[in-house]
């Protein structure tokens, strides 16, 4: 039996968790090996069916909605597909990357033939802090260098974050498909654990029933951002403590608060 999951919001209609990194949204034959399910979990949990409505790679750690009743699911749905959502997602990356970024990079689904047509894909940059270590990762430099970056998607596409930033010569630490193998085991080294640091921080949509917009957060606070309005509980009783352990045995520079002023609304 696992260990339940974090329920940040729930109602008759949706309930939205924390989903931990290393868990799949559902049974894949992709993945036929892996034993940890958001959906059957939550099912056994809740005692009742659950709906997906949108999906983050099992790497990816955060905030996922589930509807509870098919009503609910459609509606959800339709606001992904419509992009009447907004989200923001943390993640850190090797180097210093720009202040920000705007990529507009059409991208081709990941197991589509070469000669399958591109679809639009477009996402927002912003550098939040950024880090130096004295210590050399690779021979080519003198020391490491890593940002925390934020990320917000305004199209849906598979990998979109994790291609676009690998675009921009930054890739996700612990990205093993798209980013630096030694790179990748020089961090999991002295972060003690090999994960991707991909982080589905906040996410705002329409209630399915009311059309409250609603805005769901992880629970995560960073120092620099005064914004943020984390859930009640501590390190000791949120899933996010890999997130809080990165930000305070580091010594980051945050960039000043005027560069971070937060996105709000639909995008």
């Amino acid at each position: 039996m696992h260990t339940p999951l974090h329920i940040l919001r729930q109602d008759e209609h949706l309930v939205a968790v924390y989903k931990p990194a290393g868990w799949l949204v559902h049974r894949t034959g992709l993945d036929a090996g892996e034993t940890r399910f958001v959906m059957q979990t939550l099912r056994d949990q809740l005692g009742q069916h659950v709906y997906p409505v949108h999906r983050l790679d099992k790497g990816t750690c955060g905030v996922l909605v589930m509807a509870l009743h098919s009503d609910a699911a459609r509606a959800l749905s339709q606001a992904f597909e419509q992009h009447a959502t907004h989200k923001r997602y943390l993640a850190m990356v090797r180097g210093w990357a720009p202040a920000e970024a705007e990529v507009n990079h059409p991208l081709r689904p990941d197991d589509a033939p070469p000669d399958a047509p591109v679809q639009d894909a477009h996402t927002r940059f912003r550098t939040l802090a950024q880090l130096t270590l004295p210590q050399a990762s690779d021979p080519r430099f003198a020391t490491t260098r890593a940002a925390l970056v934020e990320a917000v998607p305004t199209t849906g596409r598979r990998h979109q974050i994790r291609r676009h930033l690998k675009h921009l010569a930054h890739p996700i630490i612990g990205d093993a498909t798209h980013g630096k193998g030694p790179l990748n085991r020089w961090w999991a080294d002295r972060l003690g654990q090999q994960r991707l640091w991909l982080h589905a921080w906040q996410l705002s949509l329409p209630h399915p029933v009311t059309g409250e917009w609603l805005q769901l957060h992880s629970g995560l606070a960073l120092p620099a951002m005064a914004q943020d309005t984390p859930q009640p509980g501590g390190p000791a009783t949120t899933p996010t403590a890999d997130w809080q352990r990165l930000q305070t045995q580091w010594p980051w520079e945050w960039l000043p608060p005027a560069r971070q002023a937060a996105a709000t609304g639909p995008a």
